[in-house]
C-alpha cells in the first residue's frame, strides 16, 4: 500500500462510528428529535430554521416528545430568542398535541434581480 497521498486528497478515517455519520434530514417541514441528545437542539434546530426559510418552509412541525416536559422546553426557549419565528405553540391533537410543536416563521426576503 503507498502511503503517499495525492494532492488535494484528504484523510478519510477508515471507519466512522454509527453514531457520528452525517445524516442527511428531509427538508418536508418535519423535524422529529427523537433521535438527537439535547445538547444538539441549539445548533440542529436554527440551522434547520434556516434551511426551511431559504426552502418556503414557513409552517413547521417540531416533534419533541411528550415524557417530563426537558426537550419542549429547551426547543420553546430556543424558538423564543429565534429572530425568524413569528409565532409557536403546542400543536393541535390531530398533529402531535403536547408532543410536538407548530412554528411559523418569517418570510424569506425577497431578493431582487
Amino acid at each position: 500500500m503507498d502511503s503517499k497521498k495525492k494532492p488535494g486528497s484528504a484523510a478519510v478515517p477508515a471507519e466512522t462510528p454509527p453514531g457520528d455519520a452525517p445524516v442527511e434530514l428531509p427538508m418536508d417541514g418535519v423535524l422529529d428529535l427523537h433521535t438527537f441528545r439535547p445538547r444538539e437542539l441549539g445548533g440542529l434546530i436554527p440551522d434547520w430554521l434556516a434551511a426551511c426559510q431559504e426552502r418556503g418552509l414557513l409552517e413547521l412541525r417540531i416533534i419533541h416528545g411528550k415524557g417530563i416536559g426537558n426537550v419542549q422546553r429547551s426547543v420553546h426557549a430556543i424558538l423564543a430568542r429565534h429572530p425568524e419565528v413569528v409565532r409557536y405553540g403546542l400543536a393541535g391533537a390531530h398533529y402531535g398535541g403536547s408532543g410536538a410543536t407548530i412554528v411559523h416563521l418569517r418570510a424569506p426576503p425577497r431578493q431582487e434581480g
